[in-house]
């Protein structure tokens, strides 16, 4: 089991830099706002997966601050570039 959840951690990790690079390259700013929001929810789902393996439930919270401050940051670069 826990080697699937390596895998798949390790899948997310590779997905999230080619979302990097669409964060970078992005012609436009909404693309870059949807790269930075896809990056965001791998990023809470990936340290969710080492808080399982790792059995360690304190990332939890880490994980709710994250979900709360990217959410919050993607409100603030959407009224930017509704501007």
């Amino acid at each position: 089991m826990e080697r699937i959840l390596i895998a798949s951690s390790l899948f997310l990790s590779i997905t999230i830099v080619f979302c990097m690079i669409r964060a970078i390259k992005g012609p436009l700013a909404a693309d870059r706002l949807i790269a930075v929001n896809v990056i965001g929810t791998k990023t809470i789902i990936l340290i969710s997966l080492i808080s399982f393996v790792l059995h360690e439930t304190y990332f939890i919270d880490v994980v709710l601050v994250y979900a709360l401050i990217s959410f919050i940051g993607s409100i603030g670069i959407a009224d930017l570039i509704d501007k």
